[in-house]
């Protein structure tokens, strides 16, 4: 890394999480091939397994469970002798529906994966990458970051809760050697609306697909989620990962790498146009989805 100490030459460690699939799991395999030392983690023991039988130093962390992330950090500093380079925060996952049929427990429940987790993982991180005076910080957010679409709220609000905490730790680590970044994807070729499904069945389920009053708006999305939400802009994991390499490994990283055409058409929109004329272009976003 170009902000290393002088006489350190020991390889370049990352702490990546959410790697059972996807985005983690891809730039897990591809910055190995860069010669980083990589760490990836997940939350299923079969994944950690399968992680460990190609070579990696895999380990458990649930952003729900402290514990795991406490023993995740405490692993990793002692393997790296405290110098890890990088973190990327990239596990998360959606509750889709209206917001008055999202429960509460579903809103703590993801909250707590796709944000207070990452603030956890990351304050832990910070106090040996300033002593280093070194370290990137990147935290995969989303288009749904920078603008939100109806029935995606959950997940919208714990991206834009992303998007305000990193905007202030960037300010906040200025001039400590650290760098922070956000990755914002639009559609990505990924087991996310998999599991999005699995996350409606369970929180929604019948009780919404019989008496919400968007009950029709949900069979037809249920519907597509079932065929993958296939899309014209969606790119494949790589595409997020190659954001994630300048990142980590340019002098000068950035403070937001968009990835795919939605995501940049929707941050120019977001600063060009009014409130309300916004408010129609998301919501026929959404619609052409159903």
């Amino acid at each position: 890394m170009n902000d290393l100490p002088e006489g350190y030459t020991a390889p370049r460690s990352i702490l990546i999480t959410g790697c059972s699939s996807g985005i983690g799991a891809e730039a897990a395999h591809i910055l190995r091939g860069r010669n980083w030392r990589v760490f990836p983690t997940a939350r299923k023991q079969e994944d950690i397994d399968r992680l460990a039988a190609q070579g990696f130093e895999a380990l458990r962390l649930d952003y729900e469970d402290p514990a795991s992330i406490r023993a995740t950090v405490d692993a990793v500093l002692s393997l790296t002798e405290g110098r890890l380079d990088a973190v990327f925060n990239n596990g998360a996952y959606a509750v889709p529906g209206a917001l008055e049929d999202i429960p509460t427990d579903a809103m703590r429940a993801l909250f707590e994966a796709n944000f207070i987790g990452w603030h956890d993982l990351t304050r832990q991180i910070i106090p040996s990458m300033r002593a280093n005076r070194a370290g990137r910080i990147v935290q995969c957010s989303s288009v749904l970051g920078i603008v939100a679409l109806k029935f995606r709220g959950a997940y919208t609000a714990s991206k834009f809760a992303v998007e305000a905490y990193t905007d202030t730790l960037r300010q906040e680590l200025k001039g400590s050697g650290l760098h922070v970044s956000l990755i914002e994807p639009g559609p990505i070729d990924t087991r996310f609306t998999e599991n999005t499904l699995a996350n409606f069945d369970r929180w929604i389920g019948e009780k919404g697909l019989n008496s919400s009053v968007f009950a029709e708006t949900y069979k037809k999305r249920r519907v597509r989620m079932e065929s993958g939400e296939p899309g014209p802009f969606k790119l494949p994991a790589s595409a997020v990962v190659k954001r994630l390499i300048h990142a980590v490994e340019a002098k000068r990283p950035k403070a937001r790498y968009h990835v795919t055409v939605p995501t940049t058409l929707m941050a120019v929109a977001k600063r060009m146009l009014p409130t309300g004329l916004l408010d129609t272009v998301c919501i026929r976003a959404a619609d052409a989805e159903e």
